[in-house]
């Protein structure tokens, strides 16, 4: 809820500056909460049309695609601006996982608060693809390499396999 209220308040700022010669018809919250819905939940235009109707607010899809066009981007911006950032340090973890009755790998990279950064599943071990994902990991914002104490890591390191 804190978030959609910080939302609205960005939605309504950047409503202003880009609507503030054209006729308003709608209030911001409406708009916000319009666009909250789509980007959160991932519902269709006629969906979010349909559930403002039962609240008694007529609108169309086409106004609602219009204002998530309009105004997608800042709720994106905001999302990717106050998502977590990672720990400085991270570790490698292999694990053996079946799916559909074969054996696949699946290499994570997670760092110190458990949160996972990235994830590689392969129907088999794969040298080369696993030496990218260890260097994938290491790029990321804010990552060291501080898993050098796995095995699977230090051999990719020494070159061997």
């Amino acid at each position: 809820m804190r978030q959609q209220k910080h939302l609205c308040g960005i939605i309504r700022r950047s409503a202003l500056l880009l609507l503030s010669t054209a006729a308003i018809a709608f209030p911001a919250e409406i708009i916000s909460h319009c666009v909250w819905l789509y980007f959160r939940f991932s519902l269709s235009y006629r969906d979010i049309e349909e559930m403002m109707s039962v609240r008694g607010i007529t609108l169309t899809y086409e106004t609602i695609r219009t204002w998530c066009l309009k105004f997608g981007q800042t709720y994106a911006n905001n999302l990717r601006r106050r998502r977590p950032r990672p720990g400085d340090r991270w570790h490698l973890d292999e694990v053996f996982t079946t799916i559909n009755g074969r054996i696949h790998y699946l290499w994570r990279a997670v760092d110190q608060e458990g949160d996972v950064l990235d994830i590689l599943v392969q129907s088999r071990r794969n040298k080369k693809a696993a030496k990218k994902f260890t260097r994938r990991a290491a790029e990321g914002p804010a990552i060291c390499a501080a898993g050098d104490h796995h095995r699977s890591v230090q051999k990719l390191q020494r070159g061997e396999g």
